[in-house]
């Protein structure tokens, strides 16, 4: 199965923070423009528990706490827009790419994108929504101590991808301090306009 057909696809990588409302931003987006939203995280998750011969490689990998080859997350990300390629208006590549590295294997192996959506809010926002996640959550990742260095992490990674793509001007940056729908009409604003 060739990326051939996802060349006319609008294909968009979302990156934002940990606690940024990029989520609930890609679930919006899925609902007014049909696109798919494509997580890699998720991606990882349903192979493992498919059980299937790559699945069973995954898990040896993620067991041992080492990062999944390149190469792996590209063929899932291409296998799955392939597979949606003919009902899809677009693709959402959502928490991708994480280095400039990845950004540029990407477009080798599937297609370049159309757009970067820049879900930007401030350190401290970051911080107060993981906390009051947390509360709720249960998950042991959202702690004071624990969000600040997955906030710095995010930083260090992504300022060279935005940098990356603002140099061929299709980064979109959105502020998403305000509320969701305010966030989400700035959204609405950019893809209105591709």
């Amino acid at each position: 199965m060739s990326a051939e057909k996802l060349k006319h696809h609008k294909i968009i990588f979302v990156v934002g923070g940990p606690g940024s409302g990029k989520g609930t931003q890609c679930e919006k987006i899925v609902q007014k423009y049909g696109y798919t939203h494509l997580s890699t995280g998720d991606l990882l998750r349903a192979e493992v528990s498919s059980g299937s011969e790559r699945g069973k490689k995954l898990q040896a990998i993620m067991e041992k706490g080492e990062l999944v080859p390149l190469d792996t997350v590209l063929d899932m990300l291409r296998d799955a827009m392939v597979a949606k390629a003919d009902v899809s208006k677009g693709f959402l590549i959502d928490g991708y790419p994480r280095e400039v590295k990845q950004g540029e294997e990407f477009e080798k192996k599937i297609a370049p994108p159309t757009l970067l959506l820049y879900v930007d809010a401030g350190k401290e926002t970051m911080v107060k929504r993981l906390l009051k996640r947390g509360e709720t959550s249960g998950r042991v990742d959202d702690n004071e101590e624990t969000i600040k260095k997955r906030l710095e992490t995010y930083y260090k990674a992504t300022e060279p991808v935005i940098a990356f793509y603002k140099s061929r001007g299709i980064v979109r940056q959105l502020n998403a301090e305000g509320s969701v729908e305010e966030v989400f009409q700035q959204v609405c604003s950019h893809l209105d306009s591709l």
